[in-house]
């Protein structure tokens, strides 16, 4: 028996296959396209026989019920979750056979979700590893405020009692995959590693070494912060089964014609390229999101999955990369690409925008760090106000010069999108981020909120 790991870091989400033996292999919380996971299975000679989806997700589409329909596999889900795709349920305690004296016990964990279930993989009967989920994880535990702020401290008691009484419980050597991780806003914030043992997490989560319940539950409700508006609707788009692909679709090249008509229609027009290329000539009104890991993030959050997506990219980058992403999160009206991208767009003579990408020197004295409110906390220009990314296109800013930035300058270039389109017309980028500002100026960064 052997379990191999899968991450996507731009969404911090990790998923597993479970190499049972005799020819079988199982999934642990899969993407909506398990694409590595089945070329895995295929060099192991492995059929994907079972897929186990550990909650309702909010951070990505399951691909559980597409393995179940397409491979014949038995997706187990709990009960709880009253999916109404076809799936194995299952309680509290319940024990599916896997075969080669494997089994997987169900363990009601509600908190991340009110029907969270942890799994415990049994070898001969004896514990061979837990699969976390959103509970249990690297140094935190899952949030508990995805249902709505009402319910954030319900689930944060009921995060205690699981973690007391169905976890903690459980031996110290025994190894922890979390679903949730590093990059993920499902969980309060924590390190960079992956997985862990029972013991490991006693001896060093601080969360876990409070034993009172209302100190646990005011201080992991004090760790949150935002979350992808995206979030409130993919439970429900999970529960009630995603539609189904078995591939990739390919993104289309539309004409100029075309993308225009698309663009009448009230499409979104996504720029994915590199800032620097956007931050030089652009399309009027068109949101920056530069191709990378959290490119799906960012889409979910900014952008409304009801109209059609028109993208502006360069040669070279990876469509089904940006395509899978789009989907991953649900947003699958793909309206297509502008054959030959921005140079087609400006030898039809059509206006374009520009963004000033500047130095440290180059600074007004209205400075917007786009960054999450932790991030900013860590480390910021002094004169620097904190608007994250998710709530600058519902905040006023006084006329005048403003200079947006971010970590690296992705986010920051986002936000001077959405401040342009709305009409803010002297808006720059800094190019870098803070640490950037304090080489540059020989400046000490201003700690705290």
């Amino acid at each position: 028996m052997q379990i191999h790991e899968f991450v996507d870091e731009g969404l911090g989400h990790a998923s597993y296959l479970i190499d049972i033996g005799d020819a079988d292999a199982a999934l642990i919380d899969p993407p909506r396209f398990p694409i590595a996971h089945q070329a895995l299975a295929d060099r192991l000679g492995r059929r994907i026989a079972w897929t186990f989806d550990t909650h309702s997700h909010a951070d990505y589409v399951t691909g559980s019920p597409a393995l179940a329909a397409r491979l014949g596999a038995t997706f187990v889900a709990p009960a709880a979750s009253h999916l109404e795709t076809p799936h194995r349920p299952v309680v509290d305690g319940e024990r599916v056979v896997l075969g080669d004296g494997l089994a997987m016990m169900a363990l009601a964990t509600p908190g991340h979700t009110p029907d969270h279930h942890a799994f415990v993989l049994q070898r001969d009967g004896s514990a061979a590893a837990l699969f976390s989920g959103g509970s249990l994880m690297v140094g935190s535990v899952g949030r508990t405020d995805l249902c709505g702020p009402e319910l954030a401290e319900p689930m944060a008691r009921a995060m205690f009692r699981s973690l007391h009484d169905k976890l903690l419980v459980l031996a110290d050597d025994l190894p922890v995959y979390p679903t949730h991780g590093a990059g993920s806003f499902c969980s309060a914030p924590a390190g960079n590693a992956r997985t862990t043992t029972i013991g490991r997490e006693r001896a060093t989560d601080p969360l876990l070494s409070i034993p009172d319940e209302d100190e646990f539950v005011e201080q992991l409700l004090a760790g949150f912060g935002t979350f992808p508006t995206y979030f409130a609707r993919l439970p429900e788009f999970n529960r009630r089964g995603p539609d189904r692909y078995d591939t990739l679709p390919d993104l289309a090249l539309l004409d100029l014609a075309a993308f225009w008509k698309k663009m009448a229609e009230d499409a979104v027009v996504i720029d994915a390229r590199p800032i620097a290329r956007f931050c030089a000539q652009h399309l009027p009104a068109s949101l920056s999101n530069t191709l990378r890991p959290v490119f799906a993030s960012w889409l979910g959050w900014l952008t409304d999955p009801r109209k059609a997506l028109l993208f502006i990219l360069d040669n070279g980058q990876d469509r089904a990369d940006l395509v899978r992403q789009c989907l991953d999160v649900g947003h699958q009206n793909l309206g297509g690409e502008l054959d030959g991208g921005i140079a087609t767009w400006t030898a039809a003579g059509l206006p374009t925008g520009a963004v000033p990408l500047i130095a440290a020197t180059g600074f007004t004295t209205s400075i917007v760090d786009v960054r999450q409110a932790n991030e900013y906390a860590t480390g910021h220009v002094p004169t620097a106000i904190n608007v994250e990314l998710g709530a600058i296109a519902h905040t006023k800013f006084r006329d005048g010069p403003l200079t947006v930035m971010c970590g690296h300058g992705e986010r920051a270039t986002t936000a001077a999108s959405i401040l342009a389109a709305a009409g803010h017309g002297d808006v720059a980028v800094f190019d870098g981020g803070p640490d950037t500002w304090s080489a540059e100026t020989g400046r000490e960064l201003e700690v705290g909120s």
